[in-house]
């Protein structure tokens, strides 16, 4: 009874129904082996040999493997059909055999198959082969690169810029393109243009919309009509003629099908539709494939099996019938150069089954499924037949001319079942249907036909030719209209249009492009707001640096070709330690570089590179640079030890002019932000008193830190207030806490008021610190300051009595966890909703609401925060059984035993 290793459970289970009991399926849980976090993994010294380290978690996974192998003699590696499930088989079976648990009469085989229906998996048993020890090289080499750049580039991050957090191979190339970008925004300069419509009526009673084209007998550009004066010009000599129609020009065209999803193809749609990221969108395409619904998803190839054609063409004839058939099969050429990923195109393994037959109850599968199937089919049905139109009006003069475009949809075809998304939502005049038009006809003014909201001016207005708007001019009769429009600048990503990006230039792969997009997220160099990708000043500064010190190893050219270099090695056309010394050669040297750079130096590179940004010009045309408290030192940016980055005054320590990093807030005063060193607020007393940014949080502080005084009074500036607004009035007042009330009217016990870790509260105690007592929370902070005592003894009388709490009701109940069993939940937390399963609280995303969680969504936040804890999932818990009162002997026994207890599992 072979041993069959997968990398998932979902996985697992959906496998042993196909092959039934001759087999014994086991998940590995994805990787088994990865290189430790520490200097060393890689040796550059010894031809880049690679030390592995088995994952706590995988250590299980592993000895259950090697068990089941003690009865079954017999392995069969069937991970995933690319690059990374090749890898995952090599570092299996090489675990196995450095435990013993592969012998040398011990058959291992690899097996692949790009779906899991019992048809493919079926077929893949009798098609077994070894580990391509080609496809694993490519992984060794990528693994190896992304190690050295990230463990040797993100410390000289460290170094030289505090509170950066990391670099990678090629997240910073995509970081790069995101901050560049920006910068392209920043810098544009909008330039007017107008255009001139007019909406005209046919003999027949039809209104058509037409757009100016001729003026004075010359053909319009762009920008040939600048200003409002010239709009008002073309408005009069529209209305000041007659108008008919010069020619009718009516052209047959056909529209063909998209090709099949891969990989970046299916993130873009699912994002341009549904809005779902490229992360989201893995893991839900990730249960669609574990459950048999859809072939694999990382993939970047288009092209279909034969046989799924054929079904796909069955399907379509069953639905729509013959004429939605092309006579021949469409087929689709690979643009891809390399040949490592899985070839097939994402597709249904059921051309029959949309998503009501298989009756998905997820919306996320629901949806993705729906977008998938309806992809596959409109790839193989015909050609969308239009017919687009072309009306030229015109004076007799020739001095004006209009042109109306349209279309008409004379067959479907594809598009009766699916039609692409686009990044841009701007409107194409060619998808309009125009009236029946026929060459000289007289064309009228269709009167009233628009309309604006007319600028109010003192006076009644003159030339009732034109009206005026602030950015519109319309023909008396409402006819005719001259529209303001300013050229745009280019429009940030969307993780669609990244990912798309990334493909072009051949940057990452189909298994990399949701992992990098995420990792700059959180990292927090990029935010995301309103599905636009926009570099946070973090981010600025990391590229800033990169591109000055390491401008090689961002730039495009050199990524994708390194790319291409690994696809060459999973070819096996180039040798993978060559491809690594090669890199490292020059990397290394780099790194060494940048050893004698001084803090100093880089701040000021860095100050140049961003001065556009950190310093914008000012509409006085002042120096931007001059520090506006003192208007002697120059801003620059500067670091802290405590991390960070923040804008000062050259002239510290006598000017202490600070603001937070980035450009500066309108209406900021000179007090500016808070740096990470501290701002001085004045003096009280003969204290100074300061505002700090703290690891917790925001607080202000009486007096400096001395030998004497470690520990200064300290009070948390509360949510709510504004720290960079905080003013020494306000400091003393926190200081001053905690606040006494006065003593309770009926056990003569203190009363005070303070702000906690938790916000404002009530303590009813002998003294704030004592642990005994009543608190009692409070709705606002300025209660803390302003409350009475008859208000205080009524609070506190309203607190619950002590007792074992109730347990918490769910937000929602989201069923039983699909792999472990027991019951997932979202709940209302102190600090927003979170989903809990077991002993694992993992909080939503902001953009999450709590009555959109799905249970994939659930389990994928689980396992993460698992990961990031180093929490060992498990089944949930079950009743315990009565423990067994052991022997005596054997108590005995344990206790002059000298060896250690076993570990618990």
């Amino acid at each position: 009874m072979p041993v069959v290793v997968v990398e998932s459970p979902a996985k697992a289970k959906t496998i042993n129904k196909y092959l039934g009991s001759d087999f014994t399926v086991l998940a590995s849980y994805g990787h088994v082996r990865d290189l430790p976090p520490k200097d060393g993994s890689v040796d550059t010294d010894h031809d880049f040999a690679m030390k592995w380290e088995i994952a706590i978690d995988s250590r299980k996974h592993v000895k259950a493997i090697a068990d089941a192998l003690k009865d079954d003699n017999a392995l069969i590696l069937a991970t995933d059909p690319d690059r990374e499930g090749e890898a995952i088989s090599w570092h299996l079976e090489e675990a196995l055999r450095n435990r013993k648990a592969i012998k040398k009469d011990t058959p291992v085989s690899r097996v692949v198959f790009n779906a899991i229906t019992k048809t493919a998996v079926t077929e893949a048993m009798k098609n077994p082969r070894q580990v391509d020890m080609e496809l694993v090289e490519a992984y060794l080499a990528r693994r190896a690169l992304d190690y050295l750049v990230g463990f040797n580039l993100s410390p000289v991050l460290w170094r030289k810029l505090p509170g950066a957090k990391s670099a990678g191979r090629v997240q910073s190339v995509c970081l790069r393109l995101i901050v560049e970008r920006e910068m392209e925004i920043e810098a544009f300069k909008p330039r007017e243009y107008w255009q001139v419509r007019a909406m005209l009526d046919t003999p027949r009673g039809q209104s058509v919309e037409a757009r100016l084209t001729v003026l004075g007998g010359q053909k319009l550009d762009r920008y040939d009509i600048p200003t409002q004066a010239a709009a008002e010009l073309a408005v009069q000599a529209i209305t000041s003629r007659a108008l008919s129609i010069k020619s009718v020009e009516a052209k047959p065209a056909n529209r063909n099908p998209s090709a099949p999803f891969m990989t970046s193809t299916l993130q873009q749609e699912a994002s341009r539709k549904f809005g779902m990221g490229a992360r989201q969108t893995m893991s839900v395409a990730q249960r669609l494939y574990e459950a048999g619904h859809i072939t694999y998803m990382r993939t970047d190839g288009i092209d279909m099996a034969p046989e799924a054609v054929t079904d796909a063409r069955d399907a379509i004839t069953a639905r729509f019938g013959d004429k939605y058939v092309p006579e021949k099969p469409r087929i689709y050429k690979n643009k891809a150069k390399n040949a490592q990923e899985a070839h097939e195109c994402i597709r249904p393994t059921d051309m029959t089954s949309d998503a009501d037959a298989l009756k998905l109850t997820d919306p996320d599968q629901r949806k993705l499924y729906d977008l998938i199937w309806k992809r596959t089919l409109a790839s193989q049905m015909s050609a969308a037949r239009l017919e687009r139109t072309t009306v030229d009006i015109g004076s007799a003069d020739g001095q004006v001319e209009l042109r109306a475009t349209g279309q008409v949809v004379m067959f479907d075809g594809f598009l009766k079942i699916y039609e692409e998304g686009r990044d841009d939502d701007s409107a194409d005049d060619d998808d309009r249907r125009l009236p029946q038009m026929a060459q000289g006809d007289a064309m009228k003014p269709a009167a009233g036909a628009y309309t604006a909201d007319f600028a109010k001016s003192e006076g009644t207005p003159t030339g009732d030719d034109i009206r005026k708007t602030g950015s519109a001019v319309m023909s008396a009769d409402a006819t005719t209209l001259g529209s303001q429009s300013f050229t745009q600048p280019p429009p940030r990503y969307t993780e669609a249009t990244l990912v798309k990006r990334m493909e072009e230039l051949g940057i990452g792969r189909p298994s990399t492009y949701a992992s990098i997009v995420t990792t700059i997220q959180d990292r927090e160099y990029v935010r995301k707001d309103k599905n636009r990708l926009i570099p946070e000043d973090k981010g600025r500064l990391v590229t800033a640096f990169l591109m000055n010190y390491f401008r090689q190893y961002v730039g495009y050219d050199f990524t994708a070709g390194l790319e291409e270099e690994l696809d060459h090695v999973s070819a096996g056309d180039a040798d993978y330690k060559e491809v690594l010394s090669k890199f490292w050669r020059d990397f290394s040297a780099a790194i060494a570089e940048t050893a004698e750079l001084r803090i100093t130096e880089v701040l000021e590179k860095i100050n140049e590179v961003l001065e556009p940004h950190l310093f914008p010009p000012k509409e006085n045309g002042s120096d931007p640079r001059l520090c506006p408290n003192c208007e002697v030192g120059r801003l620059s940016m500067r670091t802290a030890r405590s991390g960070g980055a923040f804008i000062g005054c050259s002239n510290y320590p006598e000017c202490r002019y600070t603001r937070a990093f980035g450009p500066p807030v309108e209406g900021e005063d000179a007090k500016g932000g808070i740096p990470p060193e501290g701002k001085h607020l004045g003096d009280d007393a003969g204290d100074k008193i300061y505002a700090f940014k703290g690891r917790f949080g925001p607080y202000v502080q009486r007096g400096d830190v001395t030998e004497e005084n470690k520990k200064p009074p300290r009070q948390s500036i509360p949510k709510g207030w504004t720290p960079e607004e905080v003013e020494l009035e306000g400091a003393l007042k926190l200081l001053a806490l905690p606040r006494e009330i006065g003593p309770h009217p009926e056990d003569g016990v203190m009363i005070w008021s303070n702000i906690g870790r938790y916000g404002p509260y009530l303590k009813h105690a002998e003294t704030i610190s004592h642990k005994g007592g009543t608190n009692a929370n409070l709705e606002e902070v300025e209660d803390v300051f302003t409350i009475g005592m008859n208000r205080a003894v009524e609070v506190l009388a309203s607190k619950p009595k002590r007792g074992k709490p109730a347990p918490a009701t769910p937000l929602r109940e989201l069923g039983e966890h699909p792999e472990l069993g027991g019951p997932v939940n979202v709940m209302k937390g102190r600090y927003g909703p979170y989903v809990k399963w077991d002993k694992i609280n993992a909080t939503l995303p902001k953009e999450t609401e709590p009555d959109q969680v799905t249970m994939a969504q659930a389990v994928e936040l689980i396992d993460a925060k698992a990961a990031t804890k180093g929490t060992r999932k498990k089944a949930a818990p079950k009743k315990k059984a009565a423990a067994k009162k052991p022997a005596a002997k054997k108590a005995a026994a344990r206790k002059t035993s000298k060896s250690p207890p076993a570990a618990a599992e």
